[in-house]
Formats: structure tokens, C-alpha cells, sequence
């Protein structure tokens, strides 16, 4: 309660005829009342799903309507990210509003009116194309909170600066994009971002409600590939070659006991997943090479380098003993994000306005990654869920994202809506010029 009244105390002084009892009333009412609007944004983007750093007509959607708002828009930032600015009515800082746009390549297997039939290219194949994470509720999301603050310019101390993102799930093949390449283009300045907030809608958490967590939130995500050398032979041979698929095989388990025996887990968590595996063209013929690619997830800094350092031992030696090879390559792809405890603390009461306090939660960290994490190393940043698993159902039933079949329920939509424009408003008058 005493949040909630130094919250009120803060937002004292706000424009003739807004009081600080009213104030997030309006935000409530009129997120309430875009609902069914931003329900329809959802539904068209989710039918119409764009893979990594080809996300044209979606960028084309989003920044029409931005535009009609009145807003200043830009277009083409890291190849089709959308940035808008809203200048508030008073002085006070720039607070940056994050969400993304790419699809997966995923085959929908979800019954909906609105379900994905989109195609696309990836890596040379043609694949088909689903909203399997969530990334069209982050939009209408963004949208809703962009039309409610429209109204509100006047109540807002400082300037609102409405990210769209391409490509959060990793550019195709060798291209940049994503976060990194928004960074570099200059999407944290001009003007300077303060603070950035985003959100992350989840499929096992109930709908209409709030997890956060205060320090590290999220991994570290690198892939890596190993390429595996070895000696081709005829399959009814095999003492004639050198077998780089029992040697993958070996080198896969070996992978498995640097989580299991070589890293302390009750420090923090750390995951190796080998995701793809490609060798041989015929079934008797022992190939001559293996690429296999795979993810490490951690978040811990000195596990990471550690663990780094063994899958490079582990593929290198396993090899060797078997009489093969190997090139190991790591790339970087996320950082651990990272909430700013203070920052949290000064924004939970926000958080709680919107969702009820009941319904708001610090959780556990997580071992999925964002590159949301980026931002992090420019400005102050605070990262959270928004629950979006149907009322009534079990959260281990609830199927996991990038998977067919997952699914959320965008009648809450608003939720996420009422806790941005909270936000903004709270931190604006928190740090006023």
C-alpha cells in the first residue's frame, strides 16, 4: 500500500483535470476500450507471419498505422525495423518501449480461424512460417500502448520511443540484425534513451498475469557449430575409414556431462543442446564429414567462458582418440538480461496498477534467451512476462513456444497495454526535468 501511495504522491502534478486518482483510470479505460482493436492487429499479423530480417509487410502494417496516430515514424532501421516517436507535453526523459516482429519456421497445427498458412525461404529452403513465440501479441501490444499514450501526451513527462525489432530470433545465415544491429544503427540515440522496458508474452503463465525477475532473468545464448573430420569409407568397411558419425555421437554425449559432471548447478543454470545434425548422402557409404549446430545457454559470466573453453577440449579430444578432426566455431548471439534491481523496484508498483498485486510475481530465471539483453548495455533495463495461458488450464500442459502447437489467449491483451503505459508515466514523473 504505501507503493501505491508514493506512486500517487509522484504524480501529484499532473495536467489540469488529471488527478493522481485518476490517472491510471484512463490508461485502464481507454486500453480497455482498444482491446478489440488490438485483438484484430494480433489475429492479421499472426495470419500473416514474416521470417527474420523479412519482415516487409509487416513493418509496412505496424508503421501505417503509427503514422495515423500522428506519431514521427522512421522505417528501414537494421533492414525493416520500425522506430516512432511521441514527444510528452512536459519535459523529462526518453524511455524506450521494446517489442518484436519475426516468425519461425514452424508448421501451425493450432485450430484457429486466424492460424498461419504463410510460407517462406530459409537458408535456401522453402519452410513454412508461424507466430510460434508470440511476437504478434508484442506488436498489437506496442500499438495499443502507442494509440493510449497518443491521448495522453500531455500527462507525459519526457518522450516515448516505440521500438519495433526485426529478427529477435537470430538473422539468417551470416547477415546481422536484430538487436545488435538496431544498436548500431543508432535506434538508442537521437535522441538518448534513459530507460528501456519490454515484455514477453508466455504460454504457461495464467492469462492477465505479471512475472518479473530482479538481476539476471534470462541466459546467454551462443550457438556453435562443430565440424567433425574424418576418413570416407564403404559402409561394409567401416576399419577403412574414419566414422565422423560415431564420432559426432561421442562427442554429443561428451557435450552432455559438462552440464551434468563438470559445472556447479546450484550456482546457476547451463544448458547444451545439439539442434541439428547433417552427414552422408547414401546409407553405405561411411561419410567423410558431420556438421552438427547446436545452443549453449548460461547465466553465469565465469561459467560461460568456462564452458565455452570445455566444449572445445571435449570435441577436440574425443575426435583425436577416434583418429578424426574438428573445427569448433562459437558465436555469440544474446548476453544474460539483465533487470536493473533499482529500476524494478521503482517500477513494480507500476506493474501492480495494471495487473492487480495479487496477480504479480517475482519468478525463477530462465534458460531462454533475448536479445532484448542488448539494450541493457546502453541504458537501465527491465525485462517481464505477461501471462497469456487460457484460464483453468495446467500450466504443464500448456505447450512450449516454437513448438506447433503453441497458443495464447489474447483477451488480456490490454494487460499489456495498461503496464507500459504505467510505466511511462510513473518513470517520467520519477525523473522529471
Amino acid at each position: 500500500m504505501k507503493k501505491y501511495f508514493l506512486i500517487l504522491l509522484l504524480l501529484g502534478g499532473t495536467s489540469a483535470g488529471v488527478t493522481a486518482q485518476n490517472l491510471y483510470g484512463q490508461i485502464s479505460s481507454r486500453a480497455t476500450s482498444i482491446l478489440p482493436e488490438m485483438i484484430q492487429w494480433r489475429r492479421y499479423l499472426h495470419e500473416h507471419p514474416e521470417l527474420s530480417n523479412r519482415e516487409v509487410k509487416t513493418a509496412e502494417y505496424v508503421a501505417a498505422y503509427l503514422k495515423k496516430l500522428g506519431l514521427e515514424v522512421q522505417t528501414g532501421i537494421a533492414k525493416t525495423g520500425v522506430v516512432a516517436i511521441l514527444k510528452g507535453g512536459k519535459p523529462g526523459p526518453v524511455i524506450a518501449l521494446r517489442a518484436d516482429m519475426d516468425g519461425l519456421p514452424v508448421k501451425e497445427r493450432v485450430n484457429v480461424p486466424f492460424a498461419s498458412k504463410a510460407e517462406g525461404e530459409y537458408l535456401g529452403e522453402k519452410v513454412p512460417v508461424m507466430h510460434a513465440c508470440g511476437h504478434d501479441t508484442h506488436m498489437a501490444i506496442l500499438m495499443g500502448t502507442a494509440s493510449v499514450l497518443s491521448k495522453m501526451k500531455a500527462d507525459i513527462f519526457g518522450t516515448v520511443k516505440f521500438i519495433f525489432q526485426p529478427a529477435e530470433e537470430g538473422s539468417p545465415g551470416d547477415e546481422e540484425g536484430g538487436a545488435p544491429l538496431m544498436i548500431k544503427e543508432g535506434v538508442m540515440d537521437n535522441p538518448k534513451v534513459d530507460v528501456v522496458f519490454g515484455l514477453h508474452i508466455n504460454s504457461a503463465t495464467p492469462i492477465g498475469e505479471i512475472r518479473y525477475k530482479s538481476g539476471a532473468e534470462m541466459a546467454a545464448s551462443d550457438w556453435f557449430t562443430i565440424k567433425v573430420k574424418g576418413k570416407q569409407s564403404h559402409g561394409s568397411q567401416p576399419w577403412a575409414g574414419v566414422d565422423p558419425i560415431v564420432i559426432a555421437a561421442q562427442i554429443i554425449d561428451g557435450l552432455q556431462t559438462i552440464v551434468s559432471r563438470q559445472q556447479n548447478l546450484t550456482k546457476a543454470p547451463v544448458v547444451i543442446t545439439v539442434g541439428k545434425i547433417h552427414s552422408g548422402v547414401r546409407s553405405n557409404i561411411i561419410p567423410e564429414e558431420l556438421v552438427m549446430e547446436g545452443t549453449i545457454r548460461t547465466l553465469d559470466e565465469q561459467m560461460h567462458k568456462d564452458v565455452h573453453e570445455r566444449i572445445r577440449n571435449t570435441a577436440t579430444h574425443i575426435a583425436a582418440a577416434g583418429g578424426a578432426s574438428v573445427e569448433v566455431e562459437i558465436t555469440n548471439k544474446t548476453k544474460v538480461t539483465y533487470n536493473d534491481p533499482a529500476l524494478v523496484k521503482q517500477m513494480l508498483p507500476s506493474l501492480e496498477a495494471a495487473a492487480g498485486k495479487e496477480n504479480v510475481a517475482e519468478t525463477e530465471w530462465t534458460t531462454g534467451a533475448e536479445d532484448f539483453s542488448f539494450y541493457g548495455d546502453k541504458a537501465p533495463a527491465f525485462f517481464f512476462f505477461l501471462g497469456g495461458m487460457p484460464a483453468g488450464q495446467d500450466p504443464k500442459m500448456a505447450p512450449p513456444h516454437h513448438t506447433p502447437d503453441f497458443y495464447v489467449d489474447d483477451s488480456r491483451l490490454d494487460t499489456g497495454v495498461k503496464a507500459f503505459c504505467n510505466i511511462v508515466m510513473d518513470y517520467g514523473r520519477l525523473k522529471r526535468k
